[in-house]
């Protein structure tokens, strides 16, 4: 009776023994299902699409770069510190931090509470570096040339780093995402240009007619606004009582979307008279004339806000910080 209570003992033990190592062994290889790179770009596009829209950087470059840093998620820098683009401590960095074996033995990785503040902190880090500044005279649609671009500048040391980059956003077509209304056309998987023509078209029937202010030509109008086009790029004239929020409402644009395609801060106030950019600028002027004479009571953002140039854009064009006082006379750069 007692070696039979043994034996059964015995037979629990290894029961449990064997439950517990088969749940030990499926969470294991839970956890090494590997993300694939589809599942890596629908989960963070939206950010490298916010980014691209604040900041100037491609969204196509985040997502390769993220792709290629972390390879999709997967890597063991990314899921141990939420890593997403392999930037190392350097001097400046404050934030928590892991060694990782990379170019040498040991070395100092920065170390994030989520993918998100990764993601965050590598729009920042390449716009807060100096070496990187060339690259934002290019338009967020070239991402050739911010590939090259980010070689050049040293961010990798492989040798073939832009073609890896050009061949992951051409392989994924992920240069769809830096089209306007880019989500959408990435998810259609569509080889068009930016539907923003065709959307304006179907807005009003109105025919395109030059306004009695010869420096304002409308193309249509939409919602009571004329829309009008500079640059390249479509804006209304704001009326009395008007926001940010309530047009870009009218356009189907957040309010903090129209207030970063126009450089104000999101609570920024709106008068009538004022210029409201309904897409993004440009980043340099695409017409004829190289430069503009600057008039009294002119600054950088109102000759922004003129040519339908970014601030930013327009300020490292021409090696000014944002906000500074413009001297009658001087000749800004426009490209």
């Amino acid at each position: 009776m007692k070696f039979s209570q043994k034996a059964i003992a015995i037979s629990k033990f290894s029961l449990l023994f064997v439950v517990f190592t088969i749940v030990a062994l499926s969470a294991e290889a839970a956890g090494s299902v590997k993300q694939t790179l589809e599942e890596y770009v629908e989960r963070y596009k939206a950010i490298a699409i916010a980014h691209m829209e604040r900041y100037g950087i491609p969204a196509s470059i985040t997502m390769a770069q993220g792709i290629l840093e972390s390879d999709s998620g997967n890597s063991h820098l990314s899921r141990s510190s939420n890593n997403h683009f392999g930037i190392k401590c350097k001097k400046s960095w404050k934030g928590d931090r892991v060694y990782h074996d990379d170019d040498a033995k040991g070395e100092c990785f920065r170390a994030y509470p989520s993918v998100e503040a990764s993601y965050l902190d590598h729009a920042e880090f390449l716009d807060s570096s100096p070496r990187y500044d060339s690259l934002f005279a290019y338009p967020s649609t070239d991402y050739r040339s911010w590939a090259r671009g980010l070689k050049a500048a040293g961010y990798a040391t492989a040798p073939d780093y832009a073609e890896r980059l050009v061949k992951i956003i051409e392989q994924h077509k992920l240069y769809l995402l830096d089209k306007e209304d880019g989500a959408k056309i990435y998810a259609a998987n569509k080889g068009a240009t930016a539907n923003t023509e065709t959307w304006f078209e179907m807005q009003s029937s109105a025919l395109p007619a030059v306004g009695a202010d010869a420096f304002h030509v409308s193309v249509n109008t939409h919602e009571g606004y004329t829309i009008y086009r500079t640059n390249q790029t479509y804006y209304v004239i704001a009326k009395e009582g008007d926001t940010y929020r309530g047009v870009g409402r009218k356009f189907g644009i957040s309010g903090r979307t129209l207030c970063s395609f126009n450089d104000v801060a999101k609570d920024a106030e709106l008068k009538a008279g004022n210029i409201v950019y309904i897409e993004r600028k440009k980043s340099h002027w695409l017409g004829n004339v190289m430069h503009h004479e600057v008039r009294r009571g002119e600054t950088l953002y109102s000759l922004s806000q003129s040519y339908a140039i970014r601030e930013r854009s327009l300020a490292r064009l021409n090696r000014l910080g944002r906000g500074e006082v413009l001297e009658q006379g001087r000749l800004i750069r426009l490209k």
